[in-house]
């Protein structure tokens, strides 16, 4: 069993190439490479998204409002068995603060939790909760695996304080058919190759040393969403060629 919380603010940007390769090089001079990230090779996410028939939660959060919530299951390997571990993970947005709430369990428990309302049993009180509350948002919201959502990941955490990280995330591909995790890591691209998603989380002001490279190399915060994006083209799709994609 593993059991994470995490409340921070988070920021985006869209990176090319040359943006991305400088600000790796200055972020070596103050930050540490994620544990994950083994002499600094990328790893891999896999993710599935849960949403009613309506696609009332991706709905709701593109229209940003001042609560969301959204629920999904993450792997860091594609699960080859129903014994294989994957994380449920809720995510909140109140008022610009990110709070994640995750759980451990077998890739058979998370299914049987989302889909039958089986919930795991747990010891701890801590896990106990955090399943308590995926088992609120269940009750509230009928869903059911809606997408897939991979990609390759490069993370630094501050040297001095842990709590501040940033990602890069790279061929980002999503797939509809057939969303679960053990049909595989194909999908379509979300970006063009050669082109990064940077996160930056911290629960406080962004250092000095940081927003200077921001504006030497040109980079400006933006919204994103890999669901919402990867929906908004999905409904693009649909309009202009009449057709509703499974």
């Amino acid at each position: 069993m593993s059991i994470s919380t995490f409340k921070r603010y988070e920021k985006k940007y869209i990176l090319n190439g040359a943006q991305y390769e400088e600000l790796a090089k200055a972020l070596s001079e103050h930050m540490v490479c994620d544990a994950n990230c083994r002499d600094g090779a990328m790893y891999t996410i896999y993710n599935v998204y849960y949403d009613t028939d309506n696609d009332e939660i991706i709905q709701k959060s593109l229209s940003k409002p001042y609560y969301k919530e959204k629920l999904r299951m993450r792997s860091y390997e594609i699960p080859k068995s129903g014994d294989d571990k994957v994380y449920l993970e809720l995510k909140k947005k109140i008022g610009g603060i990110v709070s994640k709430r995750r759980v451990a369990m077998t890739c058979s428990e998370a299914e049987a939790f989302v889909e039958k309302g089986i919930r795991p049993q747990y010891q701890d009180y801590i896990s106990r909760q955090v399943t308590g509350e995926i088992e609120f948002f269940l009750k509230n919201h009928r869903v059911s695996p809606k997408v897939f959502i991979g990609y390759r990941r490069n993370a630094y955490f501050d040297r001095e304080d842990s709590s501040f990280r940033i990602t890069f995330d790279s061929s980002i591909r999503t797939r509809r058919t057939s969303p679960q995790l053990t049909s595989g890591a194909s999908g379509q691209l979300l970006l063009k190759e050669g082109t990064y998603l940077m996160e930056v989380k911290t629960s406080g002001a962004l250092p000095l040393w940081l927003t200077a490279e921001f504006s030497r190399l040109g980079i400006r915060s933006q919204s994103f969403s890999k669901y919402g994006t990867e929906y908004k083209r999905k409904e693009l799709y649909k309009r202009k060629e009449g057709k509703i994609i499974c």
